[in-house]
């Protein structure tokens, strides 16, 4: 299991080149090794989902979801590509849905940085 580290609000939009807050519900952050992914608290709206339109979210799991969110939290951050300081969400739809219809602003993510040929390989 990765080394989990708490970083200070500064550190972390250092890290980033961007501010983005920390979490609030105190989760830790992952240290990211070097090229590795990093765990963020990302706010929902910062998240785009390109293929959104063309899948379908099964409304039984997101109601589930919804459930588990509200009593025990998000468990698995979802997937997110990061190029040229914009996200891409690719996966994690289910939590995503539900995170949106909670109301919550953020959601724990794994930012992975890639280039502008990753994106284009994760659109096809």
């Amino acid at each position: 299991m990765a080394n989990l580290v708490s970083l200070s609000h500064t550190a972390l939009c250092t890290y980033a080149s961007r501010p983005i807050r920390a979490s609030s519900n105190g989760v830790p952050f992952s240290k990211p090794k070097s090229g590795g992914p990093a765990i963020l608290e990302l706010p929902l709206n910062k998240i785009r989902r390109p293929l959104m339109r063309t899948r379908a979210n099964d409304p039984e799991k997101v109601k589930e979801l919804m459930e588990s969110i509200r009593q025990i939290g998000l468990q698995e951050p979802i997937d997110v590509l990061e190029v040229d300081g914009v996200y891409y969400g690719f996966s994690g739809c289910h939590r995503f849905e539900a995170h949106q219809r909670l109301g919550l602003p953020t959601i724990r993510c794994k930012v992975r940085r890639g280039t502008k040929e990753t994106l284009r390989h994760h659109m096809r």
